[in-house]
């Protein structure tokens, strides 16, 4: 490639509150058009903004974890336009003075490179739209609910980065209770700037925004396809006209939505209904101590005090509910690694059998560290552990009751007690000794099936194995 990749992101969050923005309307999803609206959502006159002071919270937390600035001094202001989703004919939102300033993300790739974050400010979102063939519907029911807008600098070089990019702000605001993060439903939105610029060049090739991807996916399809066709103009002497695009799933391509001539001018001032709001010092300190543990803090603890492995601490992380769960039972074993084993294999693989989420499990978090205890301690053997779990998942029984009814007791792994019935077996088949001798390997299975059946299926299989094999060379 002659031209590298210069590539901003625009993350728009909705927040995951009682009520909106700016008024006392409720916030949820997929209910009926038109029915979560209050007189301020629709601009009647007469009404007043006031601060929903979780959003404030949220925010916070988010400008915190990505180790920016936050501002004592909370400010609003008015973004002045003319457009059907807008009922007031303005948003109020952050110009000036945005909560958050100046942070930065770690993202890994092939190498792990740092990306730096310009801003991250509040404001409220827009009312839906539903277009069709010569008509569009308004849904008043989304205008007001809290955003939360971060805006990294020109700092990605390609498509995978940009999705790790999102991919770890996601995280971020899932794991810190800001957010469900549930891109297919618009929790969260990108817009993307992609410029090219030839190798080693410092500056900017004209910029061309690509709106409204909804998947980490489609980021890093429409980012690829981009730069191809950025570069292909260049290549060929044409250049390239600044623009709004979107991208189309069916054809994986950008497509032309209008053409940008001029910045448009938002005439911003301050928000004159809502007075700038001083935030103590300890309400920030409580928003950042409050905020629930992030994914990063568990891969600490995860890979270092508990020792998983990298893919197992992956597969937990991927959901939150996942690691709560996991969280849960590691609090009541030290077995972490064979938990972990547990949780991301059987565990895993029954949820997605079932198509089921992990609070759905009927399992709780303390039985499954019980049975994992159960095993590591050689109460019972692997294959009883799984045979036991089975029977769990289908009459939801505790390992207790699940082991009465398959008839499971406890193993046998004193030694010496083992070593009485390998005496016994030996001395009642001395022709399988024999038969050991003369190197027919069946003898050994023979000799230990007749232990199991002195010791009614209780002694330890593996232990048991290991005695007979160290018996029969003294022999």
């Amino acid at each position: 490639m002659n031209f590298e990749a210069v590539i901003g992101l625009e993350i728009h969050v909705e927040m995951k509150t009682r009520s909106k923005m700016f008024s006392s309307a409720p916030v949820e999803f997929g209910v009926e058009p038109n029915t979560l609206i209050v007189p301020n959502d629709m601009a009647f006159p007469g009404t007043m903004p006031t601060v929903n002071r979780q959003a404030v919270i949220n925010a916070i937390r988010v400008a915190d974890a990505l180790h920016m600035q936050i501002d004592e001094v909370l400010v609003f202001d008015r973004k002045n336009y003319f457009y059907s989703d807008l009922p007031k004919g303005y948003q109020i939102t952050q110009d000036k003075r945005p909560i958050g300033r100046n942070g930065h993300l770690d993202v890994k790739t092939d190498v792990v490179r740092t990306i730096s974050i310009e801003r991250l400010h509040i404001e409220e979102d827009t009312c839906k739209q539903l277009h069709f063939s010569d008509y569009t519907l308004l849904d008043y029911n989304r205008s007001g609910v809290p955003l939360i807008e971060i805006v990294s600098r020109p700092d990605i070089r390609s498509g995978d980065e940009a999705m790790k990019y999102v991919e770890a702000i996601r995280s971020v605001v899932i794991y810190a209770d800001v957010s469900d993060g549930k891109m297919e439903e618009g929790s969260l939105r990108c817009d993307v700037n992609i410029s090219l610029r030839p190798l080693g060049s410092a500056k900017l090739g004209t910029k061309v925004e690509v709106k409204n991807l909804n998947s980490l996916a489609n980021i890093q399809r429409a980012i690829d396809f981009e730069v191809r066709r950025q570069e292909r103009s260049l290549l060929l002497g044409q250049p390239i006209v600044q623009e709004t695009r979107r991208f189309d799933e069916a054809t994986r391509e950008t497509i032309t939505m209008r053409i940008k001539t001029d910045a448009v001018d938002y005439k911003y001032f301050t928000e004159p209904n809502l007075t700038p709001i001083r935030l103590r010092r300890d309400f920030i300190d409580e928003a950042i101590a409050s905020c629930p543990e992030l994914a990063e803090t568990k891969a600490r603890r995860y890979l270092g005090d508990q020792g998983l492995s990298e893919r197992d601490a992956s597969i937990i992380l991927q959901s939150k509910d996942l690691a709560q769960y996991y969280d849960e039972a590691a609090r009541c074993t030290t077995n972490y690694k064979a938990l972990a084993n547990w949780v991301t294999g059987e565990v895993v693989a029954y949820l997605n059998k079932k198509s089921i989420p992990v609070e759905n499990f009927f399992i709780s978090p303390s039985q499954l560290a019980l049975l994992v205890d159960s095993i590591e301690r050689k109460d019972i053997s692997s294959k009883q552990g799984r045979d036991i779990f089975a029977e769990m998942l289908s009459t939801t029984s505790s390992v207790k009751e699940a082991r009465e009814k398959l008839g499971i007791a406890t193993q046998i792994s004193d030694e010496s007690i083992i070593i009485t019935y390998i005496s016994e077996a030996l001395t009642a088949f001395p022709e399988s000794v024999e038969d050991y001798r003369d190197g027919k390997d069946r003898a050994l299975g023979f000799l230990i099936g007749q232990i199991m059946k002195k010791s009614g299926g209780k002694v330890n299989p593996g232990l048991t194995s290991k005695l007979l094999v160290e018996e029969l060379k003294k022999r």
